[in-house]
C-alpha cells in the first residue's frame, strides 16, 4: 500500500525539504497550496486518540528530538507538532509551542510562553522573546503566513498575525501588535508601509488621534506601530549581549 501523499509532504516539512511558504523569483513569499492542503488532509483524515495525558488528531503526534538533532528543547511544557521544522542550533525555553508546517531555521531562540503558529516562517538567528505570538495561517489556502526573517528581534508580548512580513535585521519593540493591514508609520522615511517592516527598522508601540469629532472632544488616541530609526552601530551594541547569552541560555 502507498504512502499517502500528505504523509510524504509532512516528512519533507520535518526535514526542511519542503516548506509552506517560500520566496519566488522576484523574491516576493508566497504560500506553497500543495503544502496547506496536506496539512488540511491530515486533520481530515484523523481520529482523537490519547496521547499520554493529552488528546489530539492521531495523524499530528508531538516531535521527539534526539541529542543528533542538535536542537534543545528545555523540560517544561514545550510542545513541537508534527510536520514542523526545527534547524540545528535552535533553543526553545518552556513552555512554548511551534505547530504544524512551521519553518525555525538555525539558531533562533524561542523563548518562555513564545508561539509559533501553523505555518509560520522564522529565519536564521531571531529572538522570539517572552510570550511572542507569532499567529498561524492555514486558510485561506494561498494566504501567506507570517514570516519573520533572518536576524529580526520580537519583543516580548508581541503579536504578528494575517501574514506580516519582518524584514531581516528588524526590531519589534515589546508590545507591538501587527496584522497585514496594520499601518506602519515611518518618521524615517516620512511614509507609511502595510504588511511588511523594512530591513532594519525599529518599530516602537505608539499612538495617533482618533477621527471625528467625538474622538476630538474626548482626546481619544487608536494604537499606532511606528518605526522611529533604523538599526546602526549603536542599535547593534546593544544587541551584541544577546547574542553572547545565547550560548549560556
Amino acid at each position: 500500500m502507498s504512502t499517502p501523499a500528505w504523509k510524504i509532504i509532512l516528512d519533507q516539512l520535518e526535514t526542511g525539504e519542503r516548506r509552506a511558504a517560500f520566496q519566488n523569483a522576484t523574491g516576493e513569499w508566497q504560500a506553497d497550496e500543495e503544502v496547506k492542503q496536506a496539512i488540511l488532509t491530515a486533520f481530515k483524515e484523523s481520529s482523537l486518540i490519547q496521547m499520554g495525558d493529552f488528546v489530539d488528531k492521531d495523524t499530528l503526534p508531538v516531535r521527539q528530538f534526539r541529542v543528533s538533532d542538535q536542537v534543545r528543547v528545555v523540560p517544561g511544557g514545550t510542545a513541537i507538532r508534527r510536520g514542523a521544522f526545527v534547524a540545528p542550533g535552535v533553543i526553545i525555553m518552556p513552555p512554548a509551542y511551534i505547530n504544524i508546517g512551521a519553518f525555525v531555521d538555525e539558531g533562533t531562540l524561542v523563548d518562555s510562553h513564545a508561539l509559533v503558529g501553523s505555518c509560520a516562517q522564522v529565519g536564521k538567528h531571531v529572538h522570539l522573546s517572552a510570550a511572542a505570538q507569532i499567529g498561524g495561517v492555514l486558510e485561506p489556502i494561498g494566504a501567506k503566513p507570517v514570516i519573520v526573517e533572518d536576524n529580526a528581534f520580537v519583543g516580548g508580548n508581541t503579536g504578528l498575525y494575517e501574514g506580516v512580513i519582518i524584514g531581516k535585521r528588524a526590531i519589534i519593540a515589546a508590545g507591538v501588535v501587527l496584522t497585514g493591514s496594520t499601518p506602519i508609520y515611518d518618521l524615517v522615511q516620512e511614509t507609511t508601509w502595510t504588511g511588511q517592516v523594512p530591513e532594519n527598522a525599529v518599530v516602537v508601540p505608539g499612538s495617533r488621534p482618533a477621527k471625528g469629532a467625538f474622538a476630538r472632544t474626548n482626546n481619544l488616541n487608536v494604537q499606532a506601530a511606528i518605526i522611529v530609526k533604523y538599526r546602526d552601530a549603536k542599535t547593534d551594541s546593544k544587541t551584541a549581549l544577546e547574542s553572547a547569552l545565547r550560548g549560556a541560555v
